[in-house]
């Protein structure tokens, strides 16, 4: 699939702007602060209903104005794939092909889009919670059943912390939330504990030729709830954790057991590279996860997923971009950058050139 072109109103600095796209490279160029990021934001959200820079919607409503809408038209299974979204002021719309949808899980599986930022090269040596997103953004782009199972146990685990912060919080209603969390939370650590260990075997390869054999690439996922062999075991066990750490939750007033407190394990030849890994090792086994994830992506769906590259390739060095780039002539890429050098381009022979400046985008 790729996306033929999009429509942008009230979004972010933009006013009113529709653009055509290359089937297969796009670079988009301009200064800082011109709404390069902006653009591939509005491809982006096509996915999941939702920004990977903010989780406030509102935040994407031009200043001073009462609404914002991202249109797109992609090319799928043949035919034309029509996407709109409006966001007023709290409120959200969505319709595929004119059809009105009720959820945001019922626009999941029609888009898939990957983007590769600049922070997502410290997903490696930063906090878990980054890699949990990172875990979290990819299933639910293959899941919808995992992205209502991820919002409904995010609801509950808010209810059950703001009980446990009374000062004798009802054991019964904690009993309701214990069975929540461990019922939403159980079909999350099946699908985690899934995703990691099919993304291991791709991303060790990657890994392997990224470095030319010199080392090895290996993940497991790291679950504060053990994983068990089935989900009716799995949700039995998790409950009675709960149960278990009822005394020290109320103590501590939050909850410390669940998918919320769980991380990746990434380790290069036997070291755990989160903390003691080189710079260049952790961006590259950063560069070997999200490479991994588009090939996982077209695994599961048969899709190739649309990658965005947000100012990503002035961060790697002449031999890791020209990987990057070369690595998936069959998806359409966005490449967004204050500019493009003449060898890394002239290795790009089918694209188009954008010039963004201040919300408006031009074809060079």
């Amino acid at each position: 699939m790729y996306f033929k072109e999009i429509e942008l109103n009230n979004f972010r600095n933009y006013n009113d702007q529709k653009i055509q796209f290359h089937n297969k490279v796009n670079i988009i160029i301009g200064e800082n602060a011109q709404g390069k990021t902006n653009l591939i934001e509005g491809l982006y959200i096509m996915s999941l209903g939702k920004s990977f820079r903010t989780s406030r919607d509102n935040d994407l409503i031009k200043f001073g104005a009462d609404f914002a809408k991202v249109k797109t038209i992609s090319y799928k299974d043949g035919q034309d794939l029509t996407v709109e979204i409006g966001f007023i002021k709290n409120k959200k719309s969505i319709k595929v092909d004119g059809i009105k949808k009720k959820k945001v899980s019922e626009l999941i599986e029609n888009v898939y889009v990957v983007v590769f930022s600049p922070d997502d090269l410290k997903i490696v040596k930063d906090e878990p919670e980054k890699r949990r997103k990172f875990m979290n953004r990819e299933l639910c782009q293959l899941k919808p059943v995992y992205y209502d199972n991820l919002s409904k146990y995010k609801k509950s685990l808010l209810q059950r912390n703001f009980l446990l912060k009374e000062e004798n919080p009802d054991q019964t209603m904690l009993d309701i939330w214990d069975a929540e969390l461990s019922d939403y939370g159980s079909g999350i650590i099946f699908e985690r504990n899934r995703f990691i260990e099919k993304l291991k075997i791709i991303s060790s390869k990657i890994h392997y030729d990224l470095t030319e054999g010199r080392e090895k690439l290996d993940l497991e996922y790291e679950s504060s709830i053990p994983v068990k062999d089935n989900i009716i075991d799995q949700r039995e066990y998790f409950y009675n954790i709960l149960l278990n750490e009822r005394n020290r939750d109320v103590a501590k007033r939050n909850t410390g057991k669940g998918p919320h407190r769980d991380d990746i394990k990434i380790e290069i030849d036997g070291i755990d590279v989160r903390n003691y890994g080189s710079q260049g090792q952790q961006r590259s086994a950063a560069l070997s996860l999200k490479l991994a994830e588009l090939k996982l992506i077209y695994d599961e769906t048969g899709e190739k997923p649309v990658l965005l590259l947000d100012d990503v390739l002035s961060e790697l060095d002449k031999i890791r971009q020209r990987q990057l780039i070369t690595s998936f002539d069959d998806s359409q890429i966005f490449i967004t950058a204050t500019e493009i050098t003449k060898e890394l381009g002239s290795q790009i022979p089918d694209h188009y050139i954008f010039k963004v400046e201040n919300g408006n985008v031009m074809k060079v």
